[in-house]
């Protein structure tokens, strides 16, 4: 969610409190519960005929509801409680009055502030009827989420999470959105850390006990260049190719990782 980009200091301060973070991941898995919840009930209502608008509201509603906060709303001045992108939309596209039709993918970005701590998660969803390249589209950026994830365990690097993703993408005929990394995250969206999505292996922070952070590829099935659309946030594929996004916020262990946003932890 948002561009960002570390800077030495960040990345000094974040290593420091991740050693001190394991008694925090429950609380973060506690906001990650309502995440998860969340995009639950949102598989049950996106259908062909419903708005953005109308998705963002349920969503919104619901979070609040669960004791949440969508803390999208008010970051940045962003006016929302989601991203919803649909079809060459890539990200951070404003929920409208504009209408999903069968065939489309439907991308829902949002952050649920629940006691104090944040979770992140995207999803993308087909609606109705979606054609085979849409299928596969949807299923590659799925597994590149996981294989990415798989890769977060203490003594690798960052740049062992980005060069999985970025390999297993290529290799199946997708691009990678270069511009939009994962994060660190916990009292507040953005701490500390960036995941890209490409790079090379052996490469960036060590990953150690207790970080909190998101892994969230952004595929297309064209070329990786992007542009912001002139609403100011609706970031657009260049050449006008499908894009699919799935993110989960995630805890390194000293065991496997720790999907703080899986819908099993609900």
């Amino acid at each position: 969610m948002f561009q960002f980009r570390d800077s030495y200091k960040q990345v000094r301060s974040y290593l420091k409190n991740s050693s001190q973070n394991c008694f925090n991941i429950e609380k973060i898995k506690e906001a990650g519960k309502v995440v998860a919840n969340c995009h639950i009930e949102l598989s049950k209502i996106i259908k062909a005929g419903i708005s953005t608008i109308e998705i963002n509201n349920f969503a919104e509603t619901f979070i609040l509801k669960n004791g949440g906060y969508p803390a999208l709303k008010g970051y940045k001045n962003y006016k929302y409680a989601t991203c919803i992108s649909v079809n060459n939309e890539v990200c951070h596209s404003l929920p409208s009055e504009n209408i999903i039709a069968n065939g489309d993918i439907v991308s829902i970005d949002f952050v649920v502030n629940f006691n104090g701590w944040l979770a992140d998660s995207t999803w993308t969803y087909p609606v109705g009827n979606i054609s085979a390249d849409k299928h596969r589209l949807l299923c590659v950026a799925k597994e590149a989420l996981y294989i990415g994830i798989n890769k977060a365990i203490v003594g690798n690097r960052v740049g062992d999470i980005s060069n999985s993703i970025e390999k297993f993408a290529k290799y199946n005929g997708f691009s990678i959105v270069e511009e939009f990394h994962g994060h660190g995250i916990g009292k507040t969206l953005h701490e500390g850390i960036s995941i890209p999505h490409y790079g090379d292996s052996n490469k960036g922070v060590y990953l150690q006990k207790g970080m909190v952070f998101t892994i969230e590829p952004i595929l297309t099935s064209g070329k990786k260049d992007v542009y912001v659309d002139a609403d100011g946030w609706t970031v657009k594929t260049h050449d006008g190719s499908l894009s699919a996004q799935y993110e989960h916020t995630i805890a390194v262990t000293s065991d496997a990782p720790l999907i703080l946003t899986a819908r099993n932890t609900v």
